[in-house]
Order: structure tokens, then sequence, then C-alpha cells
């Protein structure tokens, strides 16, 4: 499995509300080849970034259109060799 970063630009009025079934319709769409790991909200750039394991991109893109079709959504492979957390330079 590799990370990705998947970027939803969806605007800058998200609420907890909406996002919540949105949410919970990704989650019950993951699969062994692409899972969800976390999303964070930029509410200045209006977009989600969220952090996904999976086999390639194409893995990706179908969960999120089984799950919320149509939504925005791009999708980035990080570089497995420089996967590095501030613990690596303690």
């Amino acid at each position: 499995m590799s990370k990705f970063m998947v970027v939803h630009p969806i605007g800058k009025d998200l609420t907890l509300e909406v996002a919540t079934p949105v949410a919970k319709a990704v989650k019950a769409n993951v699969s062994a080849d692409a899972y969800w790991v976390r999303t964070c909200y930029s509410r200045e750039e209006g977009k989600l970034y969220c952090e996904w394991d999976a086999k390639d991109a194409e893995s990706i893109l179908n969960v999120v259109k089984k799950a919320v079709p149509g939504f925005p959504t791009e999708v980035y492979k990080l570089d497995d060799e420089f996967n590095v957390n501030s613990e690596s330079f303690r």
C-alpha cells in the first residue's frame, strides 16, 4: 500500500452536519485496496485534505465515486521514500 493525499475543493461553508453523511458513505465503501485514514478541513482554502492508504489512485477514485458520485476529487500519490514525521528528527 502507498500513501495518497486526496483533495476535495468543496467551498468555505462546510459544516460537520453536512460532512457527516458524506464521511459515513465513504467509510462504508472503503476496501482492501483503498482505506481512508483521516481528513482535515481548511475553511480558508475551502478544501478537504484526506490521507489514504491505497493500492493506487484508481482504487480511491472508485470508493469516492461509489460513495458520493460527482464529488470533486484530486488524488496525489505521496513519495514512499520521503515518508517522515517529526519524531524522525529528535
